[in-house]
């Protein structure tokens, strides 16, 4: 299980959104222009890819191709079934609730399986609610386009840096900014059905390889060395490193991303 949790030094592990407001940089005309061609080609590439020469294959087909619905829906049910689990065990310590956005401020890693669910999500927003879907793009495109200059990775193609440095980067990188699927008038997910793993999982005490990290508003009053009778176990057969990979070799894109890339690159096909 992939998670993101920024550990705070000053609780012992408990996990929180942190670090500093970041300067705004504005992309000029011509790489927005070279963003928009590039993730135009990737798409023809995918379906490249699948299809060969032809071009009568159905959008469908293509992100049927992509997106391994069956088995990430079966991953998400395990997912969920855990966190509700969690907070059965937890009562009013866990005090996530509608409204609460914590989690949704700061930018975090997602992985191609998250980003390919997102933009499955976005489609169907689409049908649903053009006005909304349109105001979700929005959002991560204008973010887009004023991050992506200190995007510690690939900006063009999205990929995060995984080496130290990059990783040191992206600490600090964006940490006051919302996330692009927030709906800022009611504080909630406008792709709540698609969220990322991260966004399932955030709040319960969850061990990662930094240790123990619970969102920092909830289990007040709990001794740290007591914490760990509410954890969180989400994935236990590690299914989701497997739906990576096949996404991965799919998609031809390795590596992990942003939601702001994901839903801007989804507005750019």
């Amino acid at each position: 299980m992939c998670v993101w949790m920024r550990l705070s030094r000053e609780s012992s592990g408990r996990a929180h959104p942190s670090g500093k407001t970041k300067p705004v940089l504005l992309i000029s005309p011509d790489f927005d222009q070279h963003l928009n061609a590039r993730w135009k080609l990737q798409r023809k590439n995918s379906i490249t890819q699948i299809a060969g020469t032809s071009r009568g294959l159905r959008y469908a087909q293509y992100v049927a191709f992509r997106y391994p619905a069956r088995a990430d829906h079966k991953l998400i049910q395990i997912v969920d079934s855990a966190f509700a689990d969690a907070a059965r065990r937890s009562g009013d310590l866990l005090v996530c609730k509608k409204g609460c956005t914590q989690c949704c401020i700061g930018m975090f890693a997602i992985s191609q399986l998250d980003a390919e669910r997102l933009r499955r999500g976005i489609a169907q927003l689409e049908r649903q609610d053009p006005a909304k879907a349109a105001a979700v793009r929005t959002r991560a495109t204008d973010a887009w386009r004023r991050l992506a200059h200190e995007f510690p990775g690939d900006p063009i193609a999205g990929i995060l840096d995984e080496s130290e440095e990059g990783q040191q980067r992206f600490e600090a990188f964006a940490n006051e900014e919302p996330c692009p699927a927030l709906n800022r008038d009611d504080g909630t997910c406008d792709l709540y059905e698609a969220r990322p793993m991260t966004c399932r999982v955030f709040g319960p005490p969850i061990r990662s390889e930094d240790g123990l990290g619970a969102c920092e508003l909830c289990y007040h009053g709990v001794p740290d060395e007591e914490i760990g009778r509410y954890e969180m176990m989400p994935d236990p057969d590690d299914r989701e490193s497997d739906l990576v990979k096949k996404v991965e070799k799919a998609t031809g894109t390795r590596g992990n991303t942003v939601v702001a890339f994901c839903l801007a690159s989804a507005s750019g096909t």
